[in-house]
């Protein structure tokens, strides 16, 4: 496959993870409305800032969290002022890096992968994307 192809496909799949924890994080913890609400139920001690919750374990951080499935798949995502997911690159080639097989791509790939996907992905701020509505 052709590095930029992967790396899209990195990115895809990065966002496809992103929305099977959103479901299952809901399912596990109904007084979620949405994925950011971790961060501010853990904030207010109503839940661990780290925990096994369904087939995910997390660890709230600043203004994110990092999730990691059971085949030791980490997905780290901080939240916008509006809740929203927002990644940079470097969280990006850490998903890519804990994938059951590797997947490392440059630093020149991953930039060209994610303007392919706009405007399914937009740039929030420099360097940060979050999947459009």
């Amino acid at each position: 496959m052709e590095r930029v192809e992967a790396a899209r496909d990195l990115v895809l799949g990065y966002v496809h993870a992103l929305n099977e924890i959103d479901e299952a994080m809901r399912a596990a913890i109904p007084s979620l409305e949405r994925l950011a609400d971790v961060v501010g139920l853990a904030r207010s001690r109503r839940i661990s800032r780290s925990d096994h919750s369904g087939t995910y374990s997390y660890k709230v951080h600043g203004a994110g969290c990092r999730f990691m499935s059971d085949d030791g798949t980490e997905v780290d995502v901080d939240f916008a002022a509006d809740g929203s997911e927002v990644f940079d690159l470097w969280r990006l080639r850490g998903y890519g890096l804990s994938l059951p097989e590797p997947l490392d791509v440059t630093d020149q790939e991953l930039p060209s992968a994610v303007r392919s996907l706009q405007p399914l992905l937009i740039e929030v701020r420099p360097g940060w994307f979050g999947v459009a509505n």
